[in-house]
């Protein structure tokens, strides 16, 4: 070896021990150099590495398998291990060598450590993130800290003093009721029309101070003055309610509202009112003691019926003071603030009741959870059990209430408007705000609808009638025209208070019958479906089946729809329920039945589950306004607007704060249905059968109407309407008393036939409007007597109105039609079956009961009038078809073939494949048989065997015909062969006289027949002393 190549090896080998040469390291915190020692004493040992052949270092011995191809290793997150090379004069300033870690094998403490080191550095990278966070955080919250207390400080400011809140408290503003031009219906006033005495906290009863606070603030005593739970939850309930939520305020907030903030600003429903509300609360709260927050509300509060305060409500309701109110009285005026105009003793007595007992669930809820309501104003908690709750509920429901005063001149329109108020805005701003309320009223319309109401239930004294209403609606945008609740608003003796025009306790009898049949249009009936008006039975589950009844008693067989709805009837509108439906199917995205079209319609008060199918002849409770809201969308072409009473509203300046701007009404059902049901109500003819062509529901325009009465005369009712105007009237008793011969073209009637005859050219200048007929209406000629397109059998046709899409049905469904008969199945005959077969005249009649009341008197006496058979046959449900069970009636006999011998044995068959009986085997002369004698008859099957063997000798030559019947479950069915009989005729001997020994004539015995021959032979038998004649019973010839 050349000292070339020796030099060239020790090169390498140096280099490899300075950078590649196998560590066996101690533990160690940083590099050091080699001459220095490790921390523990310890030096680094250097292994030279194996040589190849050619002196080359060979790669380190790797003691993992990587079988997974390349893959990252737990070596690349562990930290790089450097290592200081062995001093070398040559290279003084060299860098420290990077060194891989050890191949040893991974242990759980190695990997214990190596996950401590990455958690290591991840939480400092974590602990960085949440410090700049939390400093991120601190800084918003300082700046939305510094915001909110500016502006409350900047809200604060401006609370007055306690003087000075005192005397907001007893400053109003007038807020005026006018009608549509502008006229002052109402104005309330302070002090003069609404009583006031302020009384303090410790005159007031304890009662009504824990009534007051279970109501309205349970956490009173010791909230800031709001209350964070019950916002939060508000907000929530406006979130996922859109809007309609509570309102959370407490009795510290709706003082602030009530006294600190502008009209304006109390109409207002924003997050920034609330906003302010809840600052001015919380200063309130820090200014003033809770008794003094207590007593101002308490004084304040608005009661209803011109009562503020609680010193007023108490003489105004009980006659006595607030500080001797009882539990009852006290739990009683608690529940009125909330809604004074709707919770009204004297106009809605039930639902205020109702609401005076939630305030006691309420008083005994607080009292179970705190141990008695604990009050300022006394050392003695109030406690309420259950049965002090239920005495003081039945002591209201007992009480005999003193009916106040009300200086107005529409009465109940004017307190349906403040009811309307209290739903825009809260019911204690509208009293204090100084608000002008323009409506919808018009007063030439509503004097006269009063004075029709008060004239029509006058002239009724004698049928016990003493109360009614009127509601007239302008259909295109739902405003409220005139509205009368009652004949007299203070008499007493007819609850006159009570605005029966608003209440949802009435039945509405058939005046609801056109939403069924709308119902039943948009689910596929047309004016001329077909429908039997017949003694019908209705399944009500474990009850007897319902059977009604029509009003004059009577049974009328077939009608179209048309006229069905027209004349009222009962059955007809039944069996539309039944197709429709009652309840809404939720499985469809559409609603369905009676109850979903009326909902669809503005009708809310039907939500009772048990209704059964006397719901479409008026058994639910309903209201006139919303029917009359009903029937405006029939005159608004299926267009819905609610009914509306508020034009506008503003403050004395003309500032506007509400105004009614009519928007596109709801297409609730299709414009064609809608002009569908007014072409029916406004068919003078098709309703003359009941009402006369005369009626009070004929006008001088074209109108639709429809009258309803209950079956036990408590409700008479009048619906009808013109594309200008809708109007309802009803008649009757508050309290539900019948009324004697009345109904709702007598009572009802009279009122709404002049209103409209009035009202129509009022509202149009004298050219009412037509009824629109939609574009998708088409004419149909159609059979009077079946509804469907004629057939050859119709008789009388007129021209009905359709949907383009709902067309008659073809005459192939007219009510009488000749078809073929398969005789064996009773189908109608088709190539399926090659059974025997006839033409008959069918009826189509599937409903049973119809079918049942033609065995009757009065059903074949409409058959006969219509000129039908008495007994008719019905048309087959369905056309026989492959399997269909057919006869066999065969006679293996030729027809027409010639007989010459005296014994004729018939074969044949006489089966079937089901509903076999018996099978009957006849003969007759001739080849059309006057009579038929039986030759044979059996109960059982023959299948291509002997029937019978005739003996024929007896029979006369000639033709004569055979008949075999094969009688069935269902029909009869025969098969016929003429037959030639041609025997030979014998030969008789001369007659002689023979000596009987005898002196009795004999008689020759012969096998009797019931077929004479045309030609009898007589056999001579000889006596023994004077031969004579004598004739055997059958003729017959002696061998």
């Amino acid at each position: 070896m050349s000292n070339e190549d020796n030099d060239r090896i020790r090169r390498l080998l140096k280099s490899e021990e300075e950078t590649r040469g196998d560590i066996k390291p101690a533990p160690q915190s940083k590099p050091t150099t080699d001459s220095a020692p490790k921390a523990d004493g310890t030096t680094p040992v250097f292994t030279r590495p194996a040589l190849d052949k050619d002196n080359m270092p060979l790669p380190r011995r790797v003691n993992e398998i990587d079988v997974e191809g390349t893959r990252v290793t737990p070596a690349a997150y562990q930290p790089a291990i450097y290592q200081q090379p062995a001093a070398n004069p040559r290279y003084t300033n060299q860098q420290p060598a990077y060194v891989p870690p050890p191949p040893a094998q991974t242990t759980f403490m190695d990997r214990f450590s190596s996950l401590g080191s990455t958690l290591q550095g991840n939480m400092g990278c974590f602990l960085r993130g949440l410090i700049i966070s939390a400093f991120l955080l601190v800084f918003f919250g300082l700046c939305l800290g510094s915001i909110f207390v500016y502006q409350y400080y900047s809200i604060a400011s401006t609370l007055p003093d306690s003087g000075a809140l005192r005397e907001n408290a007893s400053q109003f503003q007038t807020t005026r009721i006018l009608d549509r031009n502008g006229q002052v219906l109402y104005e309330l006033l302070d002090p003069s029309a609404g009583r006031r005495n302020y009384i303090p906290l410790a005159n007031i009863s304890p009662n009504l101070i824990a009534a007051t606070i279970a109501t309205e603030d349970k956490d009173f005593y010791t909230n800031p003055g709001f209350d964070p739970i019950a916002i939060a939850r508000a907000l929530w309930q406006n979130y996922v309610t859109g809007g309609e939520g509570g309102g959370a305020s407490t009795i510290t907030q709706q003082l602030a509202r009530a006294l600190l903030l502008s009209p304006e600003e109390r109409s207002q429903r924003t997050v920034t009112r609330k906003a302010r509300e809840i600052i001015l609360a919380a200063e309130i709260t820090r200014r003033y003691t809770k008794d003094e927050i207590l007593e101002l509300y308490l004084n304040e509060i608005y009661y209803g019926n011109l009562a503020y305060g609680a010193e007023a409500a108490a003489e105004t309701y009980f006659g006595k003071s607030a500080k001797d109110l009882t539990l009852g009285e006290a739990s009683f005026l608690a529940g009125l603030p909330q809604s004074p105009a709707v919770y009204d003793i004297y106009t809605n007595q039930e639902v205020t009741l109702i609401r005076q007992q939630q305030v006691l669930v309420l008083m005994f809820e607080l009292s179970s959870a705190e141990g008695c309501i604990k009050v300022s104003n006394s050392e003695a908690p109030v406690c309420v059990d259950p049965v002090q709750a239920t005495q003081a509920a039945n002591e209201m429901k007992a009480y005999s209430y003193r009916p106040p005063s009300f200086d107005a001149k529409y009465p109940h329109w004017v307190n349906f408007v403040r009811a309307q108020l209290e739903e825009l805005y809260d019911a204690q701003t509208i009293y204090r705000s100084g608000f002008v309320v323009y409506t919808t009223l018009d007063p030439i319309m509503q004097d006269r609808a009063q004075q029709l109401v008060t004239d029509q239930v006058a002239a009724m004294v004698d049928n016990n009638t003493h109360n009614g209403a009127l509601v007239s609606i302008r259909p295109s945008t739902g405003e409220i025209l005139a509205m009368v609740g009652s004949p007299d608003f203070n008499n007493v003796a007819i609850s006159g208070q009570i605005n029966m025009a608003i209440s949802s306790t009435r039945q509405p009898g058939s005046s609801i019958k056109p939403i069924t049949y709308v119902a039943a249009f948009e689910k596929g009936w047309t004016p001329s479906t077909w429908i039997w008006d017949v003694p019908t039975q209705f399944p009500d589950g474990a009850n007897p089946p319902y059977e009604p009844r029509n009003y004059d008693g009577r049974f009328h067989g077939g009608m179209t729809a048309r006229l069905a709805l027209a004349n009222s009837f009962n059955i007809p509108a039944v069996k539309a329920l039944e197709f429709v439906g009652i309840y809404d199917d939720p499985n469809t995205p559409e609603k369905e039945g009676m109850i979903g079209m009326a909902e669809k319609l503005g009708i809310t008060s039907l939500t009772r589950n048990d209704y059964g199918l006397s719901l479409t002849l008026g058994g639910g409770d309903v209201s006139l306004i919303d029917m009359t809201a009903a029937y405006s969308v029939f005159a608004n072409g299926g267009e819905k607007m609610p009914p509306v009473a508020i034009l506008k509203i503003t403050n004395f300046a003309g500032d506007i704060f509400y105004e009614y701007k009519p928007e596109e009404g709801e297409q609730v059902i299709r414009p064609e249905h809608a002009y569908l049901i007014s072409s029916i109500l406004s068919d003078n003819e098709a309703r003359s059968f009941t009402f006369g062509r005369h009626s009070a529901l004929n006008l001088s325009f074209p109108v639709a109407a429809k009258t309803g009465t209950t079956n036990d005369i408590r409700d008479n009712w009048t619906m009808g309407y013109t594309p200008d105007l809708v109007t309802g009237v009803w008649v009757g008793n508050a309290d539900y008393t019948p009324m004697v011969s009345s109904s709702g073209l007598s009572g009802a009637a009279p009122v709404w036939s002049q209103f409209m005859e009035f009202a129509v050219p009022y509202v149009t200048n004298g050219t009412p409007t037509p009824f629109n007929r939609p574009d998708g209406i088409v004419d149909k000629i159609v059979c009077r007597l079946s509804g469907t397109e004629p057939s050859s059998f119709c008789g009388s046709q007129y021209t009905e109105v359709f949907a383009f899409d709902q067309p008659p049905l073809p005459p192939s469904q007219d009510l009488a039609r000749r078809i073929k008969i398969d005789l064996w199945t009773g189908f109608q005959a088709s190539e399926a079956c090659d059974g025997p077969s006839q033409e008959e005249l069918v009826l189509n009649v599937t409903d049973k009961w119809a079918r049942e009341w033609f065995e009757t008197g009065d059903g074949k006496a409409w058959l006969e009038d219509n000129g039908f058979p008495k007994n008719p046959r019905y048309t087959p449900e369905r056309e026989c078809r492959n399997g269909d069970p057919q006869p066999i009636v065969e006679i293996n006999l030729n027809d027409g073939q010639i007989i010459s011998s005296p014994s004729l044995e018939i074969k044949g068959t006489a089966d079937a494949d089901q509903g076999f009986k018996k099978w009957v085997l006849e003969y007759g002369q001739g080849e059309e048989p006057g009579s038929w004698t039986v030759l044979s008859e059996s109960n059982n099957p023959v299948k291509d065997g002997i029937l019978h063997t005739w003996n024929l000798t007896n029979i006369p030559n000639g033709i004569v015909t055979l008949r075999l019947t094969l009688i069935g479950a269902k029909a009869e069915v025969d098969k016929r062969i003429r037959l030639n009989l041609s025997l030979p005729t014998p030969t008789a001997p001369p007659p002689t006289l023979t000596n009987v020994p005898t002196s009795t004539p004999t008689i020759t015995p012969v096998p009797p027949t019931s077929i004479p021959t045309e030609t009898p032979t007589q056999v001579v038998i000889i006596p023994t002393e004077t031969p004579t004649p004598v004739p055997t019973e059958t003729p017959t010839t002696t061998p």
